[in-house]
């Protein structure tokens, strides 16, 4: 009998929470569909596994059975995916390198090139993830090493090199009451609407919230997006403002929005990071001591409000992982 993982990740999430509303939300997927996936697993496998009560979804002992072994399983797969994605890239000497948004700002070409010089018989294929994957497909296999934002979910998972430490400025609309100011204290934008990730991000999205740092002050959340485009777009439309890298200034520059430094925020680093699995990959190890090799100097040289230049382009072929649109949050 053959059973399709997305219904065994399915059941372990209800087996996890005991509760299909808690499930779904962690899923993303609406209750009554999360409701007929375990009905379809239930008929697929010929028995029940939850006892349905007001309390709650309960294991029966074919459940417990079952749950005991799905985190096993689904790892084995996991890992075997990730195995056969890297053995293809071998074969076909890339290296698969994700980033998010401006990657190592302006270093980035020269740690490319410096690999190219030190591999000349490997390309290395650029790739661009959404915001709703703060690791860059670390964690599903799909990339070999990153140039990330720290800190991001999942990093004690994973080996990590500082490249560059930058200050959070704020991006706000042209036309925003606190766009003149020289600098912008943060305490003086705790009750403006935010431009935020996706809540499934984590403590990634809180981090550029800087919900730890508004001394228990809730956060307003304008519009919700996971990809430059139109974080830029919601800023310049009026539905937030959002704190951002001081390279941002330089790499989304755009009439309409202006950046501010901001005092009272913890400053923005990147590192290069790759799976504990990769220290023994050669390949992996000669991009790493690129990196840190071609680590940037102080770049603090941006310009406060943008002009009509356009994103600067990477010498080099990315492609998105995926692409999403502006989300508002209900009324």
């Amino acid at each position: 009998m053959d059973v399709d993982t997305r219904l065994l990740r399915y059941f372990a999430a209800v087996a996890a929470e005991g509760n299909l509303t808690r499930a779904a939300d962690g899923l993303f997927v609406s209750q009554p569909a999360l409701t007929k996936q375990i009905k379809q697993l239930e008929s697929q496998l010929g028995v029940r596994l939850f006892t349905r009560s007001r309390a709650g979804m309960t294991l029966t002992a074919a459940g417990q059975a079952l749950a005991d072994r799905t985190p096993a399983v689904l790892a084995g797969w996991d890992q075997a995916l990730r195995e056969t994605k890297a053995a293809a890239s071998r074969a076909a000497r890339v290296l698969r390198v994700g980033f998010i948004s401006s990657a190592a700002n302006e270093a980035t070409q020269q740690i490319i090139a410096a690999f190219a010089r030190r591999r000349p018989d490997w390309r290395v294929d650029m790739q661009q993830a959404a915001w709703s994957d703060p690791t860059a497909g670390l964690a599903s296999g799909d990339t070999d090493a990153a140039l990330l934002r720290l800190p991001f979910p999942g990093q004690d998972d994973m080996r990590i090199e500082v490249l560059l430490t930058e200050p959070r400025w704020v991006a706000l609309p042209a036309t925003h009451p606190l766009a003149a100011r020289d600098q912008i204290p943060f305490h003086q934008l705790w009750d403006e609407p935010f431009v935020a990730a996706p809540a499934e991000t984590g403590w990634w999205r809180d981090y550029w919230l800087a919900t730890g740092e508004r001394q228990g002050h809730p956060v307003r959340i304008g519009a919700v997006t996971d990809q430059p485009d139109t974080w830029l777009t919601a800023i310049a439309n009026g539905d937030g403002i959002a704190l951002a890298p001081e390279s941002a200034a330089r790499y989304y520059a755009r009439p309409g929005i202006t950046y501010r430094p901001v005092t009272g925020v913890s400053p923005s680093q990147v590192g290069v990071a790759w799976p504990p699995a990769n220290d023994t990959n050669p390949v992996v190890q000669d991009f790493v001591r690129c990196c840190l090799d071609n680590k940037p100097h102080n770049t603090s040289r941006t310009n406060l409000t943008s002009s009509n230049s356009q994103t600067p382009a990477l010498p080099i072929t990315t492609r998105s992982l995926e692409r999403h649109s502006i989300r508002h949050p209900p009324e």
